[in-house]
């Protein structure tokens, strides 16, 4: 995409990323959340070497990418699951591309082995995005929560590096 870049994902990024964050919650196809944490626990959730954003030639926040630890056990340490987020603007203009292609390179650099996700199976863009880079579907979760007063499936994602481990 002609004019976006990834960086890593700064403190005063913030605003943009909880903005766009909520506008993917408020599509009802992106999350079990309904409403984005304040920053202090958007922060504390997520692993602060593997967070990126998207960001236009005067530095617009476009989307972001961030992991999260899977479990604190050892065994896993190589393990962690990923959100990805565009504002609704530029949506299929390769912006997520660019964001998993930057976590996927970052990851591996790291000897991280696995990125997994959940994703509603309602959101087929995401379900072949994540499948042309290398994500196969593991399983899916049947009516694993209420979300919106229905029961909603989520589709387990995992990929595994082909260099670590």
């Amino acid at each position: 995409m002609s004019g976006i870049t990834v960086r890593p994902m700064r403190t005063d990024d913030a605003g943009r990323v909880l903005a766009i964050y909520q506008a993917g919650l408020d599509s009802g196809n992106a999350s079990f959340e309904s409403t984005a944490p304040d920053w202090a626990a958007f922060d504390a959730g997520r692993l602060p070497g593997y967070r990126f954003v998207a960001v236009d030639t005067d530095d617009t926040v476009l989307g972001w990418i961030a992991v999260s630890p899977t479990s604190a056990r050892a065994a896993y340490a190589g393990v962690v699951e990923h959100s990805v987020y565009v504002d609704p603007a530029v949506r299929r203009r390769g912006v997520a591309r660019l964001l998993l292609d930057a976590l996927i390179t970052d990851t591996e650099a790291a000897g991280i082995w696995t990125i997994q996700s959940g994703i509603f199976p309602e959101n087929t863009a995401s379900l072949a995005l994540h499948e042309r880079v290398g994500f196969r579907v593991i399983g899916v979760r049947e009516r694993i929560g209420r979300h919106h007063g229905r029961w909603r499936d989520v589709v387990l994602l995992e990929r595994r590096s082909p260099v670590v481990g």
